[in-house]
């Protein structure tokens, strides 16, 4: 924000310099050089999918459908159905591996 002036709090907007690119006021002559690049980076942790389907305790009681498994081969997998996105798109069907040393989990 533009401080030069009392009363001056517009924006700043970056203009070309020749050797960097500083930051200047359209209502008045104040200009901020920048002197060295400046950078921030923050990644946020993802859910689990269990953790977004309601953990472990969702997969109690659900059935299971002749789909097989993409990582093991597995001729089977139990399912769920989850309206995920608007209600004017498909439901999204969530698939857990039935064999237990795989438990390998993907959606279609």
């Amino acid at each position: 924000w533009c401080r030069s002036a009392p009363g001056c709090r517009n924006g700043l907007i970056a203009e070309e310099g020749q050797y960097c690119y500083p930051f200047a006021c359209n209502t008045c002559p104040y200009v901020h050089n920048i002197t060295r690049k400046v950078t921030n980076r923050k990644y946020s942790k993802l859910k689990k999918v269990d953790d977004v389907l309601g953990g472990a305790s969702a997969w109690e009681n659900v059935d299971s459908t002749a789909e097989s498994c993409p990582k093991c081969e597995h001729p089977r997998a139990y399912f769920m159905q989850l309206q995920t996105s608007s209600a004017d798109e498909p439901m999204t069907t969530f698939y857990k591996c039935c064999n237990a040393q795989c438990g390998h989990h993907w959606r279609d």
